[in-house]
Formats: structure tokens, sequence, C-alpha cells
């Protein structure tokens, strides 16, 4: 199975944008659906976007549509999600996942490999 490692998180002002990357180890990179992940202190951990395990399909969540990009490359084994226009209600801890076969669910319980997280905060 996959051993995925987030990195880019950090303090940014509203209006501002970041790059989020999600580095995947240990297994077929190219065979699987990505997803990106969120939970702010207090809430459950929603769906941001995600991409089937052909780059065929995306998905994004309503909130972030027109300012998040979910983007694949399969030769670096990397996933990334760009993030502009932020919001404070953005902030929240970033979590990349993996779904062998996958075609790119909302639903976390699909997938079986997570990332440790990387925080992100959008100050006002």
């Amino acid at each position: 199975q996959v051993q995925l490692v987030e990195s880019g998180g950090g303090l940014v002002q509203a209006g501002g944008s970041l790059r989020l990357s999600c580095v995947a180890s240990g297994g077929t990179f190219s065979n699987h659906a990505m997803g990106w992940f969120r939970q702010a202190p207090g809430r459950e951990r929603e769906f941001v976007a995600a991409k089937s395990w052909s780059g065929g399909s995306t998905y994004y969540a309503d909130s972030v549509k027109g300012r998040f990009t979910i983007s694949r490359d399969n030769a670096k084994n990397t996933i990334y999600l760009r993030m502009s226009n932020l919001k404070p209600e953005d902030t929240a801890v970033y979590y990349c996942a993996a779904e062998v076969w996958g075609l790119g669910s909302h639903d976390p319980s699909r997938y079986a490999n997570w990332g440790q997280g990387t925080q992100v905060t959008v100050s006002s």
C-alpha cells in the first residue's frame, strides 16, 4: 500500500494562494484515485477535491470550486492542490488520501491510505 506525505501548508493572508503537494511511495501511484480532505477544529473531516485513478474524472466540493485545482503527476508520484483566493474558512489541516482503482469518491471511508496532514491557516 502507498505511504503519503503532504507538504506546502502554512500561514497566508485572505486572498492569497498556496500549493499543497502529496508524494506517494511504496505502491503503484498510477492505479490510485487521490483525494484531498480537510478538518478544522471541532469539525468533521470534509471532502475538498479528488481525481480518479485514470485522471479522467475530477471532483470538487462546492465551497472550493473555481478557487482550488487538483492535479496529479504520475511520473513524480505526486498529487497537488493549488489553492487560490483563500478565505479564513479554508483554515484546516489538509490531508491527502489514496484509494486503489478509485473513481474519486467524496466519502473518506473509501480511502485506505492517508497522509499525516499539513496545516493551512488563512488570516483575515
